[in-house]
């Protein structure tokens, strides 16, 4: 068997090494010149973290990546803390498997590091896939004048897909309102023990900002969330202007104004988050679609990647029991397509839950300090490893 992937992201190799694993055959195109991941960190949640685990990445992602100590909300302009939960030891004896943050250049190093060590994978750059051709018995593609034959074609092709816009058409996304910045900052240039070993998140009225810990500690990963028009870019490699950054968080707490201050202003970027509701199919006979292509996820849950690597996870399991192509993708369509709308319509809910205003505010300030210590176990629970069964 032969299984072709359209995508040289995080989701597309993780998927390749995933089949790997269960001794089939992977060509993966890539369009760039070079497997990179733009953007800077990534949280990797227990769900995900086991599936990389499984691959032989414990000891890479222990080497680039940062294990926190916990969650943590605090009031956007006070600095007090409305509610934390634990992480670190905690959630490893719990989940069986670390919370790591990392950076995505990191990451993806990582796999590509796994990817060439592998036999059974082969990469390709400058290679872009725009169409298919499906027969009866296979699924081809041309790529710079050459055709490769597979029994599968997988579209990672993240958020403009062209193999879902062959199966499905373009389909129109709907702008949230809100402009995301992500930048990174120097620990070095920051006073000692202002950030704590956790991911914490600022909830403000229409606006919230998020830090943590990368490249071992010595980077500060920075995404912070706005609620404004007028501006819809949706790309994750356009520049942002520290100025603009500097008001739109003007007034919020001191420890925000120096995050800011100190931003490398090269890694300083911005998009409009624009959102895509859950598909009702994602694949047609010998061809599915796997990660942001058939669900992009707005990143107020962290699970966008997580995603993603469950989606390589359960995609390989049910193509090595089931011969029967179109009957394997659609079992495999079938078990993710209620677990990444939950996660979806998930982070639109809290996309409007950070950022209200007044008594609102109050009133959630108020349930997150009563909220379980099992609120995240549906999430960080879930094993893709297990999740077909025999």
């Amino acid at each position: 068997m032969n299984v072709l992937i359209a995508g040289g992201g995080i989701g597309g190799i993780t998927a390749a090494l995933c089949l790997a694993k269960q001794d089939i055959q992977v060509e993966v195109f890539e369009q760039a010149s070079t497997f990179t991941e733009a953007g800077a960190g990534i949280q990797l949640s227990p769900n995900c973290s086991r599936v990389l685990h499984h691959l032989g990445l414990a000891q890479d992602l222990r080497s680039h990546g940062f294990l926190p100590e916990g969650t943590q909300f605090r009031d956007w302009k006070s600095g007090k803390v409305i509610a934390e939960s634990a992480l670190g030891a905690a959630a490893s004896d719990k989940f069986g498997s670390p919370y790591y943050h990392i950076h995505r250049g990191d990451l993806l190093a990582v796999l590509i590091k796994a990817a060439h060590q592998n036999d059974l994978v082969s990469l390709h750059t400058d290679a872009r896939i725009v169409d298919y051709h499906e027969a009866k018995d296979d699924v081809s593609v041309t790529v710079n004048g050459s055709t490769h034959h597979g029994d599968v074609l997988i579209g990672a092709d993240g958020i403009h897909s062209a193999i879902r816009a062959t199966l499905w058409g373009e389909a129109k996304p709907t702008f949230t309102g809100n402009i995301a910045w992500r930048a990174v900052v120097p620990t070095s240039a920051l006073p000692e023990g202002m950030v704590r070993p956790m991911s914490t998140a600022w909830w403000g009225p229409g606006k919230h900002f998020v830090h943590y810990y990368v490249k071992g500690g010595t980077l500060v990963n920075c995404v912070c969330v706005v609620e404004k028009a007028g501006w819809e870019v949706e790309s994750w490699t356009e520049p942002g202007d520290l100025e603009e950054l500097k008001t739109d968080f003007s007034g919020w707490h001191r420890d925000i104004q120096t995050l800011i201050a100190a931003a490398d202003q090269t890694s300083l970027y911005k998009w409009a988050l624009f959102d895509r509701p859950p598909m009702p199919s994602w694949g047609q006979r010998r061809v599915t679609l796997l990660g942001d292509a058939c669900h992009p996820t707005l990143p107020f849950m962290a699970q966008g990647a997580a995603m993603a690597i469950e989606d390589g996870a359960v995609l390989a399991a049910c193509i090595a029991q089931d011969s029967n192509i179109p009957v394997a993708l659609k079992r495999y369509e079938d078990l993710r397509r209620a677990r990444t709308a939950f996660v979806q319509n998930g982070s639109r809910r809290n996309a409007k839950v950070f950022h209200l205003r007044g008594i609102a505010a109050w009133l959630r300030n108020r349930a997150a300090r009563k909220a379980s210590s099992g609120a995240m176990d549906k999430l960080y629970g879930y094993n893709a490893l297990t999740a077909v069964k025999q």
